[in-house]
């Protein structure tokens, strides 16, 4: 009430809800930055942190090779092979090839000690649903060194080429988590695949990343229930299959096909004299670290691969953006399936803080008494997430008072419900963060040393330049109020370069406009920038619809549901945004071959839609209403870049 209370009255479409306090700036990642060199940065214009943070931003885009190189020093970012600079100009890379010469490896600057960070300090931090009353469980930084040298000598003994692709489809776990740094480590690529997709869905997604074997679970452990995963992987007819218990022993998994190994027999290949060593596979920077995919819900998913250079961009982010200091404490509920959760990895062990495991539904009050338990610093959630804790109310009771700022992604938020969760950590702010997996974090995002909007943005990402076009594609002067389709500036570190069943070039530069003799970069969401400076995302420019945090076409909903019943003449599938904000809801308007149903055969038919759609998954319940339209109202329905190849040898870890 007093939020509404204050702005009563206000022209403001995007009155604060957090400004922030002087002194905690100056305690910030940037802000200690700029308060002991602001005057090297920015000149003789600097003031203060909050002052001077646009400036700053704007040093970012116009010094790309003094920033860098300063984020990677914050970060302790080590090369095998120094670059002969951060950015040059180059025909083979939109915008520009970065760091050139570089050879490092993204896993192995994880689990290496660096100033601020010791062996002895917490890496990982977790728990089991089930287990809230537990003391919580710990992994150090030399421990999951250990951990991720033993599975990289066991993968070696799989004799797979070196930059082979390995798959991964399992909860975000320590196993998991370790999984994916020894593939790294070792020199393959790993293959990020959502634990909830149905087999034809993993099967599509090991056959273009032609994927050599897969790390999986018997099954996933949720709400005292067993959901089956390895049954999935092995209809998929997936490759040689390492599979994990989810509890008790290898022994009692069902169906094991003859050609796959049970962990204990994968580990056991081990040589175990030497198992907690291993000699890292340094990589040009270019090289494919991990291969991620789009959804996939309007046609064949878009493999997108990640170098070595894309964790870089993620960690900078969480190091500006999200303020993810030494010995914090990161949670976001997410699976290495989606790009947040590499990102998760990344942005938290490369900048020399905790990653918060918690293995159940955060949909719990066992999830809100961890977070607790933890004593999170840094809390990352989706809106849906946010509506189901407020309408259970899961939360109350529990401090979460360690909580500097929340981050949200994937979806449009509400007003309501995120000044609601502001609440629940004494009013501390929700950094929101888009972007996407090609870019391998975000382009628009906020910062703490600046007011922050409900469900808005307060900035560009560093680094980032972004453009609003008019209609008719040309970019709107900068810093100008306007809506329409939002474009990139190429020249943005960490972005993709290729994709492996698509031309690159055609799906974010073709047909774009130019800037400063640039081909500007598609990114095909409709953004608003404000009289205030904020920007709000107003949903796809494109047919279609971001629902649940998944990008769906239209055309594809419409297709399913045409088939769902014989009386169905056609349909028209909207994503409709709620009063208040959030998250799009999906109503399918109907036309029928003949006179309109009844209410309770509309019912039936949402029904049916649902069922009919979980074939796009993992969309599952998302149409909100269904409507009947009569049939005189018709509806009318209308170049690949290989990465620089070479294995270099490394120091052992």
């Amino acid at each position: 009430m007093l939020y509404y209370g204050c702005y009563a009255g206000s022209p403001s479409t995007t009155p604060p809800a957090w400004t922030p306090d002087p002194d905690e700036a100056a305690l910030t990642n940037v802000g200690r930055v700029l308060e002991a060199r602001g005057s090297e940065i920015i000149g003789q214009a600097y003031k203060d942190p909050i002052t001077s943070f646009r400036d700053f931003h704007k040093f970012s885009n116009e010094n790309p090779e003094a920033y860098w190189k300063m984020v990677f020093e914050e970060m302790g970012i080590t090369f095998s092979v120094a670059p002969s600079c951060i950015l040059r100009d180059s025909d083979a890379y939109p915008g520009g090839e970065w760091l050139p010469g570089a050879v490092l490896n993204a896993a192995a600057n994880c689990l290496t000690a660096k100033p601020g960070r010791t062996p002895s300090n917490v890496a990982i931090v977790w728990r089991d649903e089930g287990k809230d009353s537990e003391p919580l469980n710990f992994v150090t930084v030399e421990e999951l060194r250990k951990k991720v040298c033993l599975v990289a000598n066991a993968l070696d003994a799989l004799n797979l080429a070196k930059g082979s692709a390995i798959a991964i489809d399992m909860p975000m776990n320590v196993n998991a988590v370790t999984i994916y740094l020894a593939i790294v480590l070792a020199g393959y690529i790993v293959v990020s695949i959502a634990d909830s997709f149905a087999a034809p869905a993993i099967s599509m997604r090991l056959k273009i990343s032609e994927a050599k074997a897969i790390f999986t679970q018997d099954c996933i452990l949720r709400d005292d229930k067993e959901l089956p995963l390895y049954s999935r992987v092995v209809e998929a007819k997936a490759p040689m299959a390492i599979v994990i218990p989810a509890r008790g022993s290898s022994t009692s998994i069902k169906g094991f096909r003859a050609d796959d190994l049970s962990w204990e027999d994968f580990l056991g290949r081990a040589d175990h004299t030497k198992a907690d060593i291993y000699t890292t596979v340094e990589q040009p920077a270019y090289q494919f670290s991990n291969i991620l995919f789009s959804s996939g819900t309007t046609g064949e998913p878009k493999a997108i691969p990640w170098t070595h250079l894309t964790p870089l961009k993620a960690a900078a982010d969480g190091w500006c953006h999200m303020d993810i200091r030494k010995g914090d404490v990161v949670a976001w509920p997410t699976n290495l399936g989606w790009m947040m959760g590499p990102w998760l990895v990344y942005a938290s062990l490369l900048n020399g803080a905790s990653m918060a495991l918690y293995n159940g539904s955060p949909n719990s009050s066992g999830f809100a008494k961890f977070v607790q338990d933890a004593k999170v610093t840094m809390l990352g959630v989706v809106p849906s997430i946010v509506r189901t804790w407020k309408s259970t109310d899961c939360t109350a009771g529990f401090d979460w008072s360690t909580i500097r700022c929340f981050s949200s992604t994937g979806e449009a938020s509400s007003v309501d419900d995120y000044l609601w969760l502001m609440g629940r950590a004494c009013y501390k702010p929700v950094i929101e963060y888009c972007g996407g997996t090609e870019i391998g974090g975000g382009f628009i995002t906020g910062s703490l040393l600046q007011p922050q909007a409900l469900s808005a943005f307060s900035t560009p990402a560093m680094g980032c330049n972004l453009f609003i076009l008019d209609s008719n594609g040309n970019p709107l002067p900068q810093d100008s109020a306007g809506i329409g389709e939002l474009a990139l500036d190429p020249t943005l570190f960490g972005s993709s370069t290729t994709l492996l069943n698509a031309d690159h070039h055609e799906v974010y530069f073709s047909g774009m406009p130019e800037w400063n003799a640039k081909v500007l970069r598609r990114h095909g969401d409709e953004f608003e920038r404000t009289t205030e400076g904020y920007y709000r995302a107003h949903g796809r420019a494109d047919d279609t619809m971001n629902l649940g945090g998944i990008k769906v076409s239209s055309i594809e909903i419409e297709r399913i549901c045409n088939r769902v019943n014989d009386a169905i003449l056609e349909t028209a599938a909207i994503g409709v945004p709620p009063v208040g904000g959030g998250p799009e809801q999906l109503t399918i308007a109907v036309v029928f071959k003949d006179q309109s149903p009844q209410a309770e055969d509309l019912n039936q038919l949402k029904l049916m839609f649902n069922s009919a759609l979980k074939k796009l998954n993992p969309l599952s319940g998302f149409i909100g209403r269904c409507g009947a339209i009569a049939p005189s109202n018709r509806l009318k329905q209308g170049h690949e870049e290989s990465p620089t190849q070479g294995v270099h040898p490394g120091k052992a870890l």
